[in-house]
């Protein structure tokens, strides 16, 4: 029968709480970070996709309208002469 040897088991309990501990660390750094780039994010004026989307389709359709506007001016213009 294997006898137990009282360091090593006393060294790997104190392992293993030390993994537990970094862990923790590692997670609460995270969050921290986390939490920092939201608020840094907040304080921008970013907009969401769907906002840049919707801008973008007005400004397409502004720009197709103004070439269909000039092309009709154009074409008064030469009715004109």
């Amino acid at each position: 029968m294997q006898s137990r040897n009282k360091f090593m088991d006393d060294f790997s309990q104190l392992f293993t709480n030390a993994l537990g501990v970094a862990q923790g660390a590692r997670t609460e750094a995270e969050n921290a970070m986390r939490s920092l780039m939201d608020r840094w994010l907040a304080d921008r004026d970013f907009v969401t996709r769907e906002e840049f989307d919707a801008v973008k389709a007005m400004a397409q359709k502004a720009r197709a309208e103004n070439d269909a506007l000039a092309a009709r001016l154009a074409a008064l213009e030469e009715a004109q002469k």
